[in-house]
């Protein structure tokens, strides 16, 4: 178990139905831990989405694989993540889809607050739902030697998981990361939520601080709003979403002013304590403090890799706070050893495990030599609108020195988002200078996320944006916008001396009609 006391919380017996309904399949209270094998082809340490995809590639392949969880198999997605968040924020899209339908629609009219307790028992509901295909006994099912426990290097080759002992030809460290709550003084005294926590709510608070403008902060943000919380934004950047183009993360901005967020931007918390029954922010910024005042905090600062107590030292795997060292194969700094997921990548999302595990998973067992710096790696923030991207930006480019072309249509000129009233947004798409070599993207849109894909696609397999054009879409889609995008780069690609020698063909074939005419 972890020493950190946020992560500690976020381990407290279920109180629910649901809850228990999920701990029953991804901690079972009663399970009893096989005897290990004599040697294990693969053993894995963490069963969220990296750990469980990979040890059931090499378990479906015919490996011998062990696979070791501390807490509740299915990570950080299924327990504080991706499925609860997501839940959340399709609760919060109708209630506001519902409190606006008259203004904009012209449908029933709607005041009141929501049940925040509803939403909440849905969510937990529909995680317990799905809880069972990141469970025990489907893993062990497919026959994979699972153990629930501390693992602990014992050696170059070997895994204490208790007083058992397992011994690898190659093991997998994919134990994920938690929330970071920064050395802030007082900040424990207000007793801060994270993603760990915040799912663990019955009521709603009637006044939220967000501390963090990154993609958790901007989704929980928008949906406390839209459920009726007063929700404060603060960060030490100037902008939103900072690692986004400055005009797409505006837009997302202003969306959220809408629902009612509040920004303290280039502001830094730098004390916190208990006033009463409010929790109380000195907030800094330009010189100047001011205090705000919130009934719950949320701290979404970043993620901190879990590292500590593994005996990585004693299997010659070098570390530091930013996570594990991995070469261009995700192998670590011994060979027997590969790490994956958010313990070792700079990209902490799903996808992003799994596309690792399948690649590690035959670099382990196989001595394949595929490289994760070459995975064309999308990302989505999940507000509304959306928020997606995909291969190189306009800063990645300038910074590696590559030139490229840029083309945007605004979404006020894609009719099927004019006509659902969700034309706040673009298509931009970024190609090789001159060239017709698609090389990043970004959306914003209700459903950039879904877009994004076709995009990702055609950088993997380097399909131009022409050839994208020339596919036929449904009228009216908002993904017409991608082929206005080929459409515009087929007109730029009229240079000078084409439109002259096109010039010449029609004044040629208009001669020879007037020679013809009867």
């Amino acid at each position: 178990m972890s020493a950190d006391p946020y992560l500690a919380r976020a381990m407290q017996p279920a109180t629910t139905d649901h809850d228990a309904e999920l701990v029953r399949h991804v901690a079972p209270p009663d399970w009893a831990n096989p005897t290990p094998q004599e040697r294990y082809h693969l053993v894995v340490i963490g069963a969220g989405t990296a750990g469980l995809v990979t040890a059931s590639i090499a378990a479906t392949l015919g490996a011998r694989v062990a696979l070791v969880e501390r807490h509740r198999m299915g990570g950080d997605c299924l327990n504080y993540g991706c499925v609860p968040s997501k839940a959340l924020l399709r609760a919060a899209r109708a209630h506001a889809e519902a409190r606006h339908a008259a203004a904009r629609f012209g449908g029933p009219a709607v005041s009141g607050p929501g049940d925040f307790g509803r939403v909440m028992e849905r969510m937990r509901r529909l995680r317990a739902s799905i809880a069972p295909h990141d469970g025990a006994a489907r893993f062990r099912d497919l026959g994979v030697d699972v153990f629930l426990g501390s693992a602990r290097f014992a050696g170059r080759d070997a895994i204490a998981v208790g007083d058992r002992v397992l011994r690898f030809r190659r093991a997998v460290v994919a134990t994920g990361a938690r929330a970071f709550v920064p050395p802030i003084p007082g900040l424990e005294d207000v007793d801060p939520l994270t993603n760990e926590t915040i799912f663990s709510l019955d009521e709603l608070p009637a006044r939220l601080a967000v501390v963090g403008a990154g993609p958790i902060g901007m989704e929980m943000a928008q949906a406390f709003a839209r459920f009726g919380s007063r929700v404060t934004v603060v960060d030490r950047a100037e902008q939103v979403l900072p690692r986004e183009d400055a005009d797409a993360a505006a837009i997302v901005r202003a969306a959220l002013e809408r629902d009612g967020v509040s920004f303290l931007l280039g502001a830094a918390v730098v004390r916190a304590e208990r006033r009463g029954a409010a929790k109380v922010l000195h907030v800094e910024a330009a010189g100047r403090r001011e205090e705000l005042a919130a009934d719950a905090v949320l701290v979404a600062v970043g993620r901190a890799p879990n590292v500590d107590g593994l005996g990585l030292d004693d299997a010659g795997i070098a570390f530091d706070r930013g996570g594990i060292e991995v070469d261009r194969r995700m192998r670590t700094t011994n060979r027997r050893v590969f790490a994956i997921g958010d313990v070792a990548s700079r990209f902490k999302f799903t996808h992003a495990a799994d596309a690792q595990a399948r690649l590690v998973a035959a670099n382990a067992l196989f001595g394949a030599r595929a490289r994760a710096d070459r995975l064309v790696m999308p990302w989505s923030t999940y507000t509304s609108p959306e928020l997606a991207h995909t291969g190189l930006s306009a800063r990645d480019a300038a910074a590696r020195g590559i030139a490229m072309d840029t083309i945007t249509v605004p979404l006020a000129e894609n009719d099927r988002a004019v006509l659902d009233g969700e034309s706040e947004g673009f298509v931009r798409i970024h190609l090789a200078q001159g060239r017709d070599r698609i090389l990043g993207a970004t959306i914003v849109a209700e459903h950039a996320g879904e877009m994004i894909s076709e995009l990702t696609t055609a950088i993997v397999n380097r399909i131009g944006l022409l050839a994208l054009g020339r596919a036929i879409r449904p009228y009216p889609t908002v993904s017409e916008a991608i082929r206005r995008a080929a459409d515009q780069h087929r007109r730029g690609a009229l240079t000078p001396t084409r439109r002259r020698l096109l010039g010449w063909y029609f004044r040629l074939v208009s001669r020879s009609s007037a020679r013809t005419r009867p």
